[in-house]
């Protein structure tokens, strides 16, 4: 994906954050480079990239005129020490008080001695509060929220952050071509198909190559397998949190099958380092095609029946019906994707507005309700099995003889932006070579990071029990999140 990147002034700057505050445009992406900040934005289906030249060590924040920004803003602040002059919440972010070294993409200075966390003040009579996390029940990635509640309603919830962050941008920035391939799929398990397929774009914009026909299709093979597994189990999973456990078995089941078929095609359950900069890594084994059109088909006769279900199910729909809503300028204003923006009516999905091989030739709908609530994002899911279903079988259908990779030199000075559609929402990777070829700075931006916020909005007024329901409709990502 071609993209401008150009420096600009203070003026146009400001007049960048105005247009992002008025709605004009989208925040697509906000990270540091020192000495200088990148900020991605999306204006009618193209994507600028404005790069502001810090003094002192210093920028004008984009969150105190436009709130998505001011994680962004914090996290720069831990990794690099840029500071956004006016930001309203200069808290630390990813940095919880246990790194060897504080600002490690910055100056690596040893770190200072932890002051504790200062939550939001809450006033008010009878409030009290009540903390989940870091570490949960079950098996699930920390994170830490801080619900302050009035007898059983919820008032506020607060987030804390970044227990998963394991330096993936300061590793890749040391690492060899494959070595970053690698680490790019495994920045969130559940994602390594879109990590991988939006960083080989980003390389390939780089170089100036597109991967050959045959991987092309490919790659939307895998893509699509990865959806319907991410998407089944979590139909699943929320029916599950709104005490149906019957659901969870028989989407279970579907999704053990989907994983099965794309170990038998791929030699991995979830098809991890499939995806390669200029192609993918093996072709789909001798039987697979025959498998994954069976495994679609027998989805098609099964999965009817669970929606049947669910749909009529009157303790399912008194759960999920009118909770957690996520309101539609919300999702406008955070740029949010992937079914939680869908289901606030948010018509964006990156294979049809920034559409890319093979979606560019390929038939699909994009569903879009404007309920907001637990029960609009189960049914955006259910919709977009349903399309992918359809995908996978054009994908099938369309495969075209020939070579799955071609050779890629690395490019040198070159930049590569891509933006592609995870199950969860788009992921963002921005790159720039050095002048011997090596990978210089990697940024990737995760779905979650336009979608956290919003949960703790839909889960305000709702009881305490829901709370899990929410989360689990919302299932950001932890670990893409926390880099």
């Amino acid at each position: 994906m071609t993209a401008v990147r150009q420096v600009v002034s203070d003026a146009i700057w400001n007049t960048a954050i105005e247009w992002l505050a008025e709605g004009e445009t989208t925040l697509l992406g906000l990270w540091g480079d020192a000495p200088n900040v990148h900020m991605a934005i999306l204006d009618d289906g193209a994507i600028s990239i404005l790069t502001y030249a810090c003094r002192d060590g210093c920028y004008p924040s984009v969150g105190a005129r436009h709130p998505p920004a001011i994680r962004l803003e914090r996290a720069i602040h831990d990794l690099y020490e840029l500071e956004a002059t006016g930001s309203p919440d200069p808290r630390p972010w990813l940095d919880l008080g246990f790194w060897d070294i504080a600002h490690p993409l910055g100056d690596k200075v040893p770190a200072k001695p932890p002051t504790p966390y200062v939550f939001l003040p809450t006033e008010g009579e009878g409030l009290h509060q009540t903390p989940v996390g870091p570490v949960h029940a079950g098996i699930i990635e920390p994170g830490h929220f801080r619900l302050t509640v009035n007898g059983e309603h919820v008032v506020r919830l607060e987030q804390r952050l970044g227990w998963t962050h394991k330096g993936i941008e300061s590793l890749i920035a040391r690492a060899s071509l494959d070595q970053a391939t690698r680490l790019a799929g495994r920045i969130s398990g559940d994602s390594t198909v879109a990590y991988a397929l939006a960083f080989a774009r980003a390389v390939e914009a780089a170089a100036g190559t597109e991967a050959p026909p045959r991987a092309v299709y490919l790659r939307g093979l895998m893509a699509e397998l990865e959806r319907v597994a991410n998407h089944l189990g979590d139909i699943g999973a929320i029916c599950n949190d709104a005490s149906f456990p019957l659901m969870l078995a028989q989407c279970g089941v579907l999704r053990e099958r989907v994983l099965r078929v794309s170990e038998l095609c791929f030699g991995h359950r979830l098809m991890m380092d499939g995806v390669v900069p200029g192609g993918v890594a093996r072709d789909i084994e001798p039987g697979g095609t025959d498998a994954t059109r069976f495994l679609v088909a027998e989805i098609r006769r099964v999965f009817p029946r669970l929606i049947e279900l669910y749909d009529n199910t009157a303790s399912l729909q008194d759960r999920t019906v009118t909770t957690g809503i996520v309101k539609p300028e919300y999702a406008r204003q955070f740029g949010t994707g992937g079914f939680i923006g869908r289901a606030s009516g948010r018509s964006f999905d990156a294979r049809r507005n920034m559409p890319y091989p093979p979606y560019d030739k390929l038939s699909f709908d994009i569903p879009v309700l404007d309920a907001g609530d637990v029960n609009a994002r189960v049914w955006i899911r259910i919709r977009e099995v349903e399309q992918s279903l359809t995908l996978i079988d054009q994908c099938l259908d369309a495969l075209p003889a020939g070579p799955i990779s071609i050779p890629l030199n690395k490019p040198k000075n070159g930049e590569g932006i891509a933006l592609v559609e995870a199950f969860r929402g788009d992921v963002l990777v921005w790159l720039r070579f050095g002048p011997d070829g090596s990978i210089e700075r990697c940024h990737f931006r995760d779905a979650s990071w336009f979608q956290w916020p919003l949960l703790e909005t839909a889960v305000e007024g709702n009881i305490v029990a829901d709370f899990p329901l929410c989360n689990k409709s919302f299932n950001c990502s932890y670990s893409g999140h926390d880099l």
